[in-house]
């Protein structure tokens, strides 16, 4: 179970690494192209975004790929998973079923390292 569970975080960490640069780097019209929620969104707050999906995804490989603190990661999922609920709502008010699906399989995944980390296959 510890290598599934390494595997789900690796996995959504690339994930949410590669989400949080492009929304913390690049500029709103080229985001806009690629995102079309972000128009409904300040720029502050898209880069607010981005900036605590890289943390996240950095939280679920750095502590327990170091050994070091490791209560951080099933926290970096719950706060992944939280975003993916936020990210659900504002894609349901969007009327986007595609995103929100996407956005639940992610939530999923969270909840799953969540569990195992937490609980029986903590580190």
């Amino acid at each position: 179970m510890n290598v599934f569970l390494w595997i789900l975080q690796g996995v959504l960490a690339a994930l949410f690494v590669a989400a949080g640069v492009t929304k913390a780097t690049q500029p709103r019209e080229k985001l806009i192209s690629q995102l079309p929620w972000v128009s409904d969104v300040s720029t502050p707050v898209v880069r607010l975004i981005g900036v605590a999906e890289l943390a996240g995804g950095l939280g679920l490989i750095l502590p327990g790929a170091f050994d070091i603190a490791t209560v951080l990661t099933p926290l970096a999922a719950t706060g992944l998973a939280v975003i993916m609920v936020l990210a659900m709502g504002l894609h349901a008010r969007r009327k986007e079923p595609q995103a929100i699906g996407f956005n639940a399989i992610l939530l999923i995944v969270a909840a799953v390292i969540m569990w195992g980390r937490f609980g029986p296959h903590s580190f």
